[in-house]
């Protein structure tokens, strides 16, 4: 059986606090290095979602059938999407100290998510468990638990802003609801 991270909990999650100053330094930091690897990571985040909630493959047409981890990896349109995924993240760090650039992101993530692809909201809580996860097992050196709580929080922050987005497009979670 599927697990669903977030499941029955309450999707309006309190704002988090905005980043410190020391906190955003840590999230750029611990980035560059990632962000060397980008494609690797970004392949291996997304094959762990599909891996590990295989429903979030219903979204792509063009690899939903896939089952193997290493089907996945070699997939050509999901190594473009872990790229796009992981160039979005690249530009949000980018934009820490941008608030408008950032919300200029998020609307346009979010919109495209909410309206084209119809893909529940709960998949972006989902998907930062999948990205912490990742990174703290890739980059063990970089990922300490103070690092950790800062991309927890910058993720919390992410997802935040994706609800509100989803919600200003008229997303009807009831009419859309799996559960």
């Amino acid at each position: 059986m599927e697990r669903m991270q977030g499941d029955g909990e309450v999707d309006h999650l309190e704002q988090p606090s905005p980043l410190t100053d020391k906190e955003r330094v840590m999230v750029q930091d611990s980035w560059t290095q990632v962000y060397q690897n980008c494609d690797d990571a970004g392949v291996a985040i997304l094959v762990r979602l599909f891996v590990n909630f295989p429903s979030s493959k219903q979204f792509f047409s063009q690899f939903r059938h896939m089952e193997e981890p290493e089907e996945l990896e070699r997939s050509t349109q999901l190594r473009k999407h872990a790229h796009r995924v992981m160039t979005a993240i690249n530009t949000l760090v980018e934009s820490l100290d941008n608030s408008d650039k950032m919300t200029s992101v998020l609307k346009l993530v979010g919109t495209a998510h909410a309206v084209r692809h119809k893909v529940e909201p709960v998949y972006f809580k989902i998907l930062s468990g999948v990205i912490l996860e990742v990174l703290g097992e890739a980059f063990p050196e970089v990922m300490t638990p103070e690092v950790a709580a800062a991309w927890t929080k910058l993720l919390a922050t992410v997802y935040c802003g994706i609800r509100a987005v989803y919600e200003e497009v008229g997303w009807n979670k009831l009419s859309t609801s799996t559960g």
